[in-house]
């Protein structure tokens, strides 16, 4: 038997650390070359070199150990419960809970204190904070969990962002200096500390005073689903009501696939697709925040506009990657929903039935030639002189459709979420290429984190005002109309690529998707838009008013609903488009968007 590697043996030390930090005997610790991250109970780290380098291996413990804290103390359910709905305030709610929960572990084990920092090193050199010039310029997420790391456990600024943070010290010390203060006296109670947070965002003018985040009680929202916890807890025989009650609940959060919620801030950081290197990274290494703001009438005279279109993209899987790859994508995407598969089948099934019954035949009787009608028979017996009676077939009309699924594929609905719009896309084109429907599968995000070579080119230009849309556009057509289904099913497997899901610009996207459709010859043209949240890209509401990328996809879905021949519907996965679209549902777990999808198609199948 061979000796086990170095890599190996490093590898089952991180396990055991990790296992030990969350005491939860089934979490793992393995090695990506791709995007860190973590799904569930499972933690993927950077691959450090064979010889195991001093910066490597203390990068690779940093982001193990981030996310071993925050499996131990991190509460997603009443974290997600408190959040505001505002997208700098959400930044920096998240932000600043990832620091308390990396300050416990840093106040109580030198070791895992010195791996965070290592890890908080590699992070600041891609963060915005490096290149402000101005107050306004620096991202509010990173100063203030630089503020709180420094409140909590007595370390300074590091020297990277020690220059963004002084250019808005002042503001935040003399604004909410007491609310950070305060902070540390609640390090070890997540519901009371997002209660002091929740006062510092309004102390900053972040949010609304008069709706404050949390509008009910936390306590009582959860006080049921704590009670079930607590029983699963004493049956499994542990003894920690407290901490083991909240690891409990935040594990079974993330083993769900909530990825905004189950991946530490880090998930982000190592981009395989990036195309400038860090500079395309995150600016704090969060995913996407997805604001919910409320309905608002669009100013008579919005106009939008990209900077530059010159770096978008529109391309195929294959460009991104080559067939080898799609394939193993492929395989684990089935390896991962083999259960899943077997009940959306039927769902499909089912819609297969209604789709065809639509296409029933109907019979001419009594003609003078086709088919000979048996059933009237009788006649000829009867009365031998009666000529005898035929039947012609006539199929009912059917009117000539085509289906566009539009996925969004923005870094929120990594996990859980994006598997099954995979798989469910997958199944529909299957089904409705049965019925004679058929389907196109798109795909939208961006091709970099927080702005690429489109902001570079308004960096360079030296900053004007309100730039508009300020990202490169990646559009992926996984599947195309006329394409068979077995020629794209491999190309649905780009979807569990790591690095792949960014940030999100809806309002484009669904022009993009409207205009091939509109191209179709078809006589009926249906788009089904998936979606997690509201439109965003941190790089163009930075320089636009906050409202920016939302207010365009109000006024291209108003467009499309009230003057387009293309029917519009959305499913909305843990976020309420219903606010967004006039056909629209919104289910709370991606379990239900195979089923959801079949009825929201047969449901306009069966409009006359």
């Amino acid at each position: 038997m061979s000796e086990r590697s170095p890599l190996d043996a490093f590898k089952e030390v991180l396990s055991g650390a990790a296992r030990a930090m969350t005491r939860d005997a089934e979490v793992e610790v393995s090695f990506t070359a791709d995007t860190p991250h973590m799904a569930g109970k499972a933690i993927k780290v950077p691959t450090p070199g064979r010889n195991l380098p001093a910066d490597q291996v203390a990068l690779a413990r940093g982001f193990a150990d981030a996310n071993a804290l925050k499996l131990r103390h991190h509460n997603a359910r009443v974290h997600a419960t408190a959040a505001p709905s505002e997208a700098v305030a959400r930044a920096v709610f998240d932000a600043v809970e990832q620091a308390r929960v990396e300050a416990i572990g840093a106040r109580s084990m030198e070791g895992v204190r010195a791996n965070l920092n290592h890890a908080l090193d590699l992070r600041l050199k891609s963060d915005s904070i490096r290149r402000a010039r101005s107050a306004d310029e620096v991202p509010l997420s990173t100063a203030l969990a630089l503020k709180v790391r420094e409140r909590l456990t007595g370390q300074a600024i590091p020297k990277a962002a020690a220059e963004g943070v002084a250019m808005v010290d002042q503001w935040i010390e003399d604004k909410a200096g007491a609310d950070l203060d305060a902070l540390a006296l609640a390090i070890d109670d997540q519901r009371a500390f997002q209660k002091l947070t929740g006062a510092l965002l309004e102390h900053l003018n972040l949010v609304d005073a008069d709706v404050p985040p949390d509008t009910e009680d936390p306590e009582e929202q959860d006080e049921g689903e704590d009670e079930d916890e607590q029983q699963e807890e004493g049956e499994s025989g542990q003894e920690e009501a407290g901490d083991s009650d909240m690891n409990a609940e935040a594990r079974s959060e993330d083993k769900g696939g909530e990825t905004e919620e189950g991946e530490t801030e880090y998930s982000d950081e190592f981009d395989a697709d990036s195309e400038d290197g860090a500079d395309d990274m995150g600016e704090d290494g969060m995913l996407p925040v997805r604001p919910n703001r409320p309905m608002s009438d669009l100013p008579p005279g919005f106009d939008y506009k990209p900077y530059t279109v010159k770096y978008d993209e529109i391309v195929s899987p294959e460009d991104l990657c080559d067939e080898d790859e799609l394939l193993r994508l492929r395989g684990f995407l089935d390896q991962q929903l083999v259960s899943l598969q077997g009940a959306v089948t039927k769902l499909a099934n089912r819609l297969q039935r209604r789709l065809m019954a639509q296409q029933s035949r109907s019979w001419d009787f009594d003609q003078e030639e086709g088919l000979l009608d048996a059933a009237r028979l009788t006649r000829i017996v009867v009365d031998p002189t009666r000529s005898l009676s035929y039947k012609i077939e006539r199929d009912t009309e059917f009117r000539d459709t085509v289906v566009t699924l539009l996925i969004d594929n923005s870094g929120s609905m990594r996990g859980r979420p994006i598997s099954i719009a995979a798989i469910s896309a997958d199944i529909m084109a299957r089904t409705l290429e049965r019925c004679g429907v058929k389907t196109e599968i798109l795909g939208f995000t961006t091709r970099a984190w927080k702005g690429g070579q489109s902001r570079e080119q308004w960096l360079a230009a030296g900053r004007p005002p309100m730039p508009g849309r300020l990202n490169d556009l990646r559009h992926i057509v996984y599947k195309k109309a006329d394409d068979p289904w077995r020629r794209a099913r491999k190309n649905l497997g780009l979807m569990m690529r790591e690095g792949l899901l960014k940030e999100n610009i809806d309002g484009e996207a669904l022009l993009w998707a409207h205009s091939r459709l509109i191209a179709r010859p078809e006589e009926r043209r249906i788009l089904m838009v998936i979606s997690d949240g509201a439109p965003v890209d941190d790089s163009t509401l930075s320089v636009n008013s906050g409202t920016y990328l939302e207010r365009h996809l109000r006024q291209v879905i108003e467009w499309i609903e009230n003057r387009s021949p293309v029917q519009l519907v959305a499913i909305g996965i843990g976020h309420d488009v219903t606010r967004y679209y006039r056909r629209a549902v919104t289910i709370m777990d991606a379990e239900q968007l195979g089923g959801t999808m079949v009825e929201q198609l047969a449901g306009l199948f069966d409009e006359d």
